[in-house]
């Protein structure tokens, strides 16, 4: 009697366990149409070529959130301690390709536990944690990669995951949460190479956001920008490319500065809402360090520092329940190298988002902005919206309808 006493009682325990654990599928597709002024078409010893373009586009490259799906577990261990995990495949609803440079779960691939009194500790790879901290009171988060800071220079825009991570993040206490992330070099005698690490805070209390963030990253051209499948090489340059006679340009912005040994992000953020009214600010600076090491390619011979210091102010409205409007104004100033005078960038983001329900809603964008100066590729600066390919001029302008449906 007592066998079969001990046996329904653990029968009885592994169902309460299995009903306390739960998986979620989830995702979003997001796709549109997009005019752009001008894009570049090739480049030649006469200068840049470029065209007004027309094109329908998966909302990773232009528009409020990239297509997605994926799973989030959670089991219940007991005592306030869970598993947790989350697998997440970005695709292109173009043709159904993979994205993030082919990796079957390139958004977010992680598991760890999760305790009430303790926090939760993941490994894998994940967001870093200016993302955390401070993303949320930028652009980026309401308006999507388009209005990220000239090709995402600052990490706010979700382009970037860190591989081979350890993440922590404290309980919230008093509205104030700490969070710290680590990835390993993997390099034998060598543990500082390819190492990247950050730290960020965060505070909310009623109406008011606060966060802070600092990412730093050796050999940032293979650890951080070399890290998808379709790259990782030092002797390439994983960040952007000079162009062609028949290829355009990447990442005019910062991709000549890929043999810099270390990468630091520094941010802050805040918000502050009173009725339907959000208004937030983001302060950001971006350094490349120690220009001409063996991290990648170094073409224009550079050597030193540079730094970008980007300023962005928003203001988002809920004109209803299912009307929201958004504004935002960026700029970003690169500092001289080598006495080329260095460069500037004005940005303007515009967004109205309609809500059909909870979950669908069409949105109209418009994005327009204005570079000065010399870029990393030692040619008058280009603008270069996120998402699009730059343009052949110091201007450029985009303007997008979309429809996203999250499920």
């Amino acid at each position: 009697m007592r066998r079969y006493i001990l046996g329904g009682l653990a029968t009885l325990g592994a169902v309460c366990a299995h009903a306390q654990s739960s998986i979620t599928l989830y995702g979003i597709v997001d796709a549109g149409v997009a005019w752009t002024n001008n894009t570049q078409i090739a480049k030649s010893a006469g200068g840049l070529t470029g065209a007004s373009t027309v094109s329908f586009a998966d909302g990773l490259t232009a528009g409020l959130a990239g297509s997605r799906w994926g799973f989030h577990g959670v089991e219940d261990l007991g005592g306030g301690l869970k598993t947790v995990f989350t697998l997440e495949n970005g695709f292109t609803v173009n043709n159904g390709a993979l994205t993030q440079g082919g990796a079957e779960f390139g958004r977010q691939a992680f598991v760890g536990l999760d305790s009430s009194r303790l926090g939760t500790l993941t490994f894998g790879r994940q967001y870093d944690t200016l993302i955390d901290s401070i993303q949320r009171f930028s652009a980026p988060s309401w308006a999507g990669w388009m209005s990220s800071h000239i090709g995402d220079i600052d990490d706010l825009g979700l382009l970037y995951r860190i591989n081979n991570a350890a993440k922590y993040v404290t309980p919230t206490l008093g509205g104030i949460r700490f969070s710290a992330l680590y990835s390993f070099g993997g390099l034998p005698g060598s543990m500082g190479r390819n190492q990247v690490w950050s730290l960020g805070m965060s505070y909310e209390s009623g109406n008011f956001g606060f966060g802070a963030g600092y990412l730093n990253a050796r050999d940032p051209n293979v650890s951080f920008y070399g890290n998808t499948p379709n790259k990782g090489l030092s002797t390439a340059n994983n960040i952007g490319s000079v162009g062609s006679t028949t290829v355009p340009e990447s990442f005019p912005t910062f991709a000549g500065y890929a043999s810099a040994n270390t990468l630091e992000i520094m941010g802050l953020g805040g918000n502050y809402t009173f009725g339907g009214t959000t208004i937030s600010g983001v302060l950001t600076n971006t350094r490349f360090d120690s220009l001409g090491s063996s991290s990648g390619p170094n073409p224009f011979d550079y050597s030193g520092n540079v730094n970008f210091t980007n300023i962005e102010l928003d203001v988002r409205e809920h004109i209803t329940t299912t009307l929201q409007t958004g504004i935002a104004f960026d700029y970003t100033r690169r500092s001289s190298l080598d006495s080329d005078g260095g460069a500037k960038y004005m940005q303007l983001d515009m967004l109205a988002d309609y809500a059909l329900s909870r979950r669908t809603d069409v949105y109209l964008e418009a994005i327009l902005q204005r570079a000065s100066g010399r870029d990393s590729l030692g040619q008058s600066a280009v603008a270069t919206i996120g998402g699009f390919t730059p343009s052949s001029t110091n201007k450029q302008a985009v303007v997008r309808i979309g429809l996203r449906q999250r499920f």
